[in-house]
């Protein structure tokens, strides 16, 4: 059965992942997913892809994680960008806004033939 939600391009997941720590702060990995599920009202982020996207994260040193207590008084890893993470964010975010520009122009112009 398919399903009428878009699917993540590949590589975009980090991408909002670093932007909603930035803007957010320290965030468990079932926030991050909630919160980036509620922004683009149409994503749904599975919790196998949501950690497997913060180990490539830390991994690459983008990003850090601490130990504490969630809201619902449980042990979570609260995770952090790093100053090379913001770094980063930044050169991500400016590649994926100029390609979105390229595809929408090609999108544009493929139409007057």
């Amino acid at each position: 059965m398919a399903s009428d939600r878009p699917e993540i391009l590949q590589g975009t997941l980090d991408l909002m992942v670093l932007k909603t720590l930035s803007v957010m702060g320290p965030l468990h990995g079932y926030g991050i997913a909630r919160r980036i599920e509620q922004i683009s009202e149409e994503l749904a982020i599975n919790q196998g892809t949501i950690y497997a996207s913060l180990a490539r994260l830390m991994l690459k040193g983008w990003i850090e994680g601490k130990w504490g207590t969630s809201e619902n008084n449980r042990k979570a890893k609260f995770y952090y960008v790093t100053k090379a993470g913001h770094k980063q964010l930044k050169a991500e975010a400016e590649n994926w806004e100029r390609t979105a520009r390229i595809i929408g122009r090609v999108l544009r112009l493929a139409e007057r033939g």
